[in-house]
């Protein structure tokens, strides 16, 4: 096991390129099972989440071309069902949160699929329930094997149905969606999310021959057709990466130019980073961070205390909950954190706190942080990475604190940011990988 060794307390300054988006790719990515016909995807980030996707994809029988500089082609023409019953592809995909989007795909084009309940983040609760009621509602059989906690799917009499979702689930809509491309008739998708990942992949079908209306809304309309073809497809850049950039020229009070941002699909990004006090200034796509000693959380109109909380698209992304605490810490005022949708998801704070910041943990889904104003330092300690988000904020952390930090349990924090400690080193950073 790998960690990150980081002396902080330096400023850093010059340009980073945010990589394509992770919670993108691996939508995109299932698709590719949906078409018999090349796909090539670009701007895919080089990540674990991602490799471990195209891996699994490698082993179902789809052709797997690295092109270089984050393309890659796509062929499924030939996939190995039977290999969904074996030992192999459970252990991969029950390893991989991501594998739940093969459902979609796979009942569209294959009319069948084998689900083993998916890993990742251990954040609270993340239920399935979405993604199958809008298969069960289409027509699918669902069985459930509580003994090995597989699910098998039976597609065979897709057809298109009025989908209500119970909630503005992000993956949970991208599935029903490709399954719906494939079905018979017109299925309605309401109270859909509409995340710039919900709307890329909308495209790209699009663009492969399926017939989606109402992009960007939360009501879609899907007709389905016969079959799909190829078609090539880039990914927007990571708005959490941005996201995260944003946060760390704050705490380390430094410049820093975020290129090739994606400005137009960030919503409320930079307006939250700005009410936390936070300078942002545009440029053609890049945002530039000018270094700031200090900066002053914002209160609501009538003098209260701000609230921040996380809600669907186009409200304020919740992998970027964790990044807006982190820099809570070192602002000037108060400021409640209100993390609603995980129920662990601030459980990391302890080891702010043992850096010396000033946060409250009032239950499971809210913190109170009162911000130091950078007049008292964080201060280095050894901590883990408990999750992906977390653990790119304690790096923040640690890149501000006096003192060495050690972050183990690195490869938390590698399954979504591609050679994070290169491109930070890059900046000036004193970071390092170490066994």
């Amino acid at each position: 096991m790998s960690s990150f060794s980081i002396k902080g307390g330096k400023r850093l300054a010059g340009e980073i390129i945010p990589q394509g988006a992770k919670n993108e790719a691996l939508q995109v990515i299932s698709a590719v099972l949906l078409t018999s016909e090349e796909i090539i995807i670009h701007n895919i980030p080089d990540i674990l989440d991602v490799n471990r996707l195209i891996q699994l994809l490698g082993e179902m029988g789809v052709k797997t071309i690295n092109l270089g500089n984050g393309s890659w082609s796509f062929t499924a023409s030939d996939i190995r069902m039977d290999y969904l019953n074996s030992e192999d592809f459970v252990k991969r995909a029950s390893s991989l949160r991501g594998s739940i989007m093969l459902m979609g795909p796979l009942c569209g084009r294959f009319k069948k699929a084998i689900v083993p309940r998916p890993g990742g983040d251990k954040i609270g609760r993340r239920r399935l329930d979405t993604h199958f009621t809008g298969l069960l509602k289409m027509g699918a059989r669902v069985d459930y094997n509580s003994t090995n906690g597989i699910f098998s799917v039976n597609a065979s009499n897709l057809e298109g149905a009025y989908i209500l979702l119970d909630e503005a689930s992000v993956t949970g809509t991208a599935n029903v969606i490709m399954a719906a491309c494939m079905a018979k008739g017109r299925t309605r998708i309401f109270n859909a999310a509409c995340e710039p990942y919900i709307v890329q992949l909308c495209k790209m079908l699009n663009a492969m021959g399926a017939k989606i209306s109402g992009i960007g809304s939360n009501l879609l309309y899907i007709d389905g057709v016969d079959s799909l073809g190829g078609c090539s497809h880039t990914l927007l850049p990571d708005m959490i990466e941005v996201g995260s950039f944003i946060g760390l020229a704050a705490m380390t009070r430094s410049a820093i130019r975020i290129k090739n941002c994606g400005f137009e699909h960030l919503g409320m990004i930079p307006d939250i980073f700005g009410r936390l006090g936070i300078q942002i200034e545009k440029e053609d796509d890049d945002i530039i961070v000018p270094a700031a000693d200090h900066y002053r959380i914002e209160n609501f109109m009538d003098g209260s205390i701000l609230t921040i909380a996380d809600a669907p698209w186009p409200g304020f992304t919740p992998d970027l909950i964790s990044i807006a605490l982190v820099v809570a810490t070192q602002a000037q005022g108060s400021i409640l954190i209100h993390q609603k949708m995980f129920e662990s998801r601030l459980f990391f704070v302890d080891k702010l706190i043992d850096m010396g910041a000033r946060i409250i943990l009032c239950d499971p889904h809210r913190a109170t942080v009162i911000g130091l104003g950078h007049q008292v330092p964080l201060r280095g300690i050894r901590m883990s990475s408990p999750d992906i988000r977390a653990g790119v904020a304690l790096l923040i952390a640690a890149l501000s604190a006096e003192g060495t930090s050690i972050i183990d349990n690195i490869e938390q924090i590698d399954r979504g940011y591609q050679n994070i400690d290169g491109r930070l080193r890059a900046l000036g950073a004193d970071i390092s990988r170490i066994s």
